[in-house]
């Protein structure tokens, strides 16, 4: 398993019964997570007095219920800054797992010793984004929903990368990916977290289980002839870690070579000791 274990802003405090105790910043926050399925005792005070708590409704979806919590503050890993704020569907703008991929994307552009292109797919409010402009690449950036886009503006320029090449583009994943193959264009790094389930501007359905390998075997034609590496991530339950690496070698080895690796994403648990599972990810590099 790949631990995100050197945040110092972010802390998974406990995890117990479907819910976990986090640390953002100053702000204490109690939201579902259907992977802590153990029951464990509660014994932090945080669990009695946070600063928010999602609760779930039985008819779907669910709210906050705040205490003092501001409508957004800052959390910074390392050189970075990401602006937080609680959402509809119990989720903050920022998943903290992901920082063991900013480290990985981070490494592998500052050590190529050239120029390196990243292709950002489905890039939310672009921590890999974030990680990568300021290894030095150029990223272009790529979120069919505007709001996610402006978000990531927002965290680049909290990084102080506002002046960084990084192209911003709300659209469709798959058609920008081959309106880039028609138009030559290529990248030596993708990155891409697709949705388990969605619908496209036209009411094109996708699903992951159905849709991720045709994808992949796309975006590998805007691929560099000298490609870096390639990081599919995936919270689609029950889509092993085995299966993205198959994927990966199977489009990407048989073509450039190089090995494809898969984990787990993990985070550190301070009460238990234990580690809560928090998604997959496959890292191909040549």
């Amino acid at each position: 398993m790949w631990l995100a274990e050197n945040w110092k802003d972010y802390e998974l405090i406990d995890c117990s019964d479907g819910e976990k105790l986090e640390r953002w910043g100053e702000h204490i926050l109690v939201r579902p997570d259907p992977q802590a399925i153990w029951d464990t005792p509660r014994r932090h005070p945080g669990w009695k007095r946070p600063d928010a708590k999602y609760n779930r409704s039985s008819s779907g979806g669910g709210s906050w219920e705040k205490n003092g919590l501001p409508a957004s503050w800052q959390v910074r890993y390392g050189d970075y800054t990401f602006n937080v704020k609680p959402m509809n569907f119990k989720h903050t703008g920022l998943f903290p797992e992901q920082a063991v991929n900013w480290e990985y994307i981070s490494d592998r552009i500052r050590g190529a010793g050239r120029p390196v292109s990243v292709l950002n797919l489905f890039a939310y409010t672009g921590g890999a984004t974030v990680a990568a402009a300021a290894a030095g690449a150029s990223v272009c950036h790529v979120d069919a929903a505007k709001g996610m886009v402006s978000w990531a503006r927002e965290n680049a320029r909290a990084s102080g990368l506002e002046n960084s090449s990084i192209r911003w583009i709300i659209d469709d994943c798959a058609k920008f990916v081959e309106r880039e193959i028609r138009r030559g264009r290529r990248y030596d790094a993708i990155i891409m977290d697709p949705p388990s389930y969605g619908r496209g501007p036209s009411g094109e359905i996708w699903k992951l289980e159905k849709d991720l390998f045709p994808f992949v075997s796309l975006c590998a034609g805007v691929l560099s002839d000298d490609p870096l590496f390639v990081i599919i991530n995936s919270y689609t339950t029950g889509l092993s870690p085995a299966t993205l690496t198959y994927i990966a070698g199977t489009v990407f080895a048989g073509r450039w070579g190089g090995r494809a690796e898969s984990s787990e994403l993990g985070l550190p648990v301070t009460e238990s000791g234990l580690v809560l599972p928090c998604g997959a990810a496959c890292r191909w590099e040549r």
